[in-house]
């Protein structure tokens, strides 16, 4: 197997690591009934974000590196926009979504009811708008990278 054949096994994997996991971060706390139930559902999610950071770590380096073996992608519509898109939604994570996962943190380590308070649920709503702006763009990106329409 050649180098670059080796990249793109290890961005395949990658995108199967890190995207994955990504698609389901939303579902794992919108299901919460109670208070202990949406912590749990918190602490999953923060679990499952070290393999979304792993692999999009690694598909960022796999990616710039078989630019650079193959120059000619950067030239590419396809993987230009890809590149931005990823780079964008990389951005994401510790700007916007950070702070509104931020008052939802401190509600769930303030909250001694049993019962989910209702002013989690503007909060929450809030950011899942987010994250499935993130997931949207992602599919936008596997869309671009299979097809490679320009």
């Amino acid at each position: 197997m050649t180098l670059y054949g080796s990249l793109v096994l290890i961005h395949i994997v990658s995108a199967i690591i890190g995207m994955g996991p990504g698609f389901i971060l939303t579902r794992v706390t919108k299901s919460a009934t109670n208070i202990t139930e949406l912590r749990h559902g918190y602490k999953v999610k923060q679990q499952l974000h070290y393999f979304v950071m792993i692999g999009g770590t690694l598909l960022l380096i796999t990616g710039l590196w078989m630019g650079f073996l193959t120059p000619s992608l950067f030239q590419q519509g396809w993987y230009v926009v890809s590149l931005i898109l990823f780079l964008f939604a990389l951005i994401m994570g510790p700007t916007v979504l950070k702070k509104r996962s931020k008052p939802i943190k401190e509600l769930l380590e303030q909250t001694y009811s049993e019962d989910i308070p209702n002013h989690y649920f503007p909060l929450a709503k809030r950011l899942y708008r987010i994250e499935y702006m993130v997931n949207t763009i992602f599919v936008i990106i596997i869309v671009l990278m299979v097809l490679k329409p320009f």
